[in-house]
């Protein structure tokens, strides 16, 4: 009878053991990708330089209008890849909301795409936040796992006015970090 139950009880621990195993992958994970961060002297992570086109993405905003990342041809656009229970997505709003309301002016413009919480737990946080940069939804990952291929939050790209990437942040942004990196793209000629 010992023997008969043994298979029964590894094949009810087996769901047990690949959520043990994946949730130590992904802190792993983490952990390797977190401390290999380049910082600068003040803490706040440098962007990696880039030079690829912008991929194509388009989603609803929540008023569930359709907008594309090549509809702002012509523009700087940073691309922020956020959720609602992210610390340090949180931590970096309000700076990201003062560097756009700085630059707006300035053919500048921030999409935040939310990387699939519920529409109501993302209104709270953009009211919560005083946003009022455009938000996007994308409740299957479409932005992280296709577009730009990344698994960690927040993470932001820097386009330029022609359609090329040339920043990609993983990690929370500082106010300090917008003004010394973006804003030289910001002043480029179109």
């Amino acid at each position: 009878m010992t023997e008969a139950n043994s298979p029964s009880r590894f094949r009810n621990a087996l769901p047990l053991i690949l959520i043990a195993a994946g949730f130590i992958l992904i802190t792993a994970s983490a952990f390797y990708l977190y401390r290999n961060l380049p910082l600068q002297p003040d803490g706040g992570v440098v962007p990696a330089v880039a030079n690829y086109p912008a991929p194509e993405l388009t989603l609803t905003d929540l008023d569930g209008a359709t907008h594309s990342l090549a509809d702002y041809r012509g523009q700087v656009v940073l691309v922020n890849l956020w959720a609602t229970w992210c610390e340090p997505c949180k931590e970096e709003m309000p700076a990201l909301q003062a560097y756009y309301e700085k630059h707006k002016e300035d053919g500048f413009t921030i999409i935040a795409v939310n990387d699939g919480d519920p529409t109501e737990d993302v209104v709270q946080f953009v009211d919560d936040f005083e946003l009022t940069f455009p938000i996007w939804l994308d409740p299957t990952y479409i932005a992280t796992e296709q577009a730009f291929k990344t698994l960690g939050l927040p993470s932001s790209y820097v386009i330029d006015r022609n359609g090329t990437v040339r920043l990609q942040w993983l990690g929370g942004i500082e106010r300090k970090s917008l003004e010394k990196y973006v804003t030289p793209i910001v002043r480029e000629e179109p």
